[in-house]
């Protein structure tokens, strides 16, 4: 799941500055509109076409920067060996992040916030496929559990900075949409982050204590503090492609939920 997203944008930008102090926030502020993620809005941004994220790494937890979506892990070899796992790693499972060997150097070392404005998840009903737009229920941008990546080409020397977003079992509210009959693992959910938690999400991991806080924080969020509408179609003929009103209710009279 979580193959879409609204790419995070000002307002979503500007309350990342919690993230630092009063004396840091002009500076933050600057960094942030320097970005080229600001000149190129993502209303609706597909994962396999590989868009930027905002991110805070933990290495540099106050600096925000634009990471491909789709982490590269550091064993590939190739440019081929990135692009085989390009794909594959839009999403980390976050019960297995210390376990997989495409995940578990990032999940101990390199984690990270993403910032998003929304996401967008698919329902299967009527032998069709329903688009939702989720997002905070007071319309707030919010943090979602990040691994990244910084991937080198040999062949090259050109530097890959990657990233991929961490998930969860679904809530109540994602149980309802999320209901791909060909998903394994039933219902998911980006694993957001509540504000008390995001720095425990980026603190060192250095031993098993540490590495069960990290777990801990891979859990369901509160579906009360959640709101969903159905929106136009995303892909195909009828997509209207990356543009405002990509985010506007489309109602299905037929679709019951």
């Amino acid at each position: 799941m979580c193959y879409s997203a609204t790419s995070a944008t000002l307002r979503a930008l500007k309350y990342a500055i919690h993230r630092g102090d009063e004396n840091l926030a002009e500076q933050l502020l600057r960094e942030l509109n320097e970005l080229q993620i600001l000149k190129d809005p993502r209303y609706y941004a597909d994962a396999f076409s590989h868009p930027r994220l905002l991110v805070f790494t933990n290495e540099l937890p106050f600096k925000p920067q634009a990471f491909t979506w789709g982490l590269i892990p550091i064993w590939c070899k190739s440019m081929e060996d990135a692009k085989k796992a390009w794909n594959t790693t839009l999403n980390a499972r976050g019960e297995t992040i210390f376990e997989k060997p495409s995940f578990k150097n990032s999940a101990k070392n390199k984690r990270c916030l993403i910032y998003l404005d929304a996401f967008y998840e698919h329902h299967h009903a009527n032998k069709r496929t329903y688009p939702f737009r989720i997002k905070m229920k007071d319309g707030s941008p919010f943090a979602v559990a990040g691994l990244w990546e910084e991937w080198v080409d040999k062949a090259t020397g050109e530097v890959f900075k990657t990233a991929t977003v961490v998930t969860t079992t679904g809530n109540a509210l994602m149980s309802k949409i999320h209901n791909n009959p060909a998903a394994e693992m039933g219902p998911r959910m980006p694993v957001i982050l509540a504000k008390e938690d995001q720095d425990k999400w980026l603190m060192e991991c250095k031993s098993e204590t540490d590495q069960k806080c990290i777990q801990d924080l891979i859990k369901p969020f509160n579906a009360e503090l959640m709101v969903a509408h159905t929106v136009g179609k995303l892909k195909g003929k009828e997509a209207i492609g990356n543009v405002p009103e990509v985010e506007n209710e489309v109602v299905y009279p037929e679709l019951s939920i």
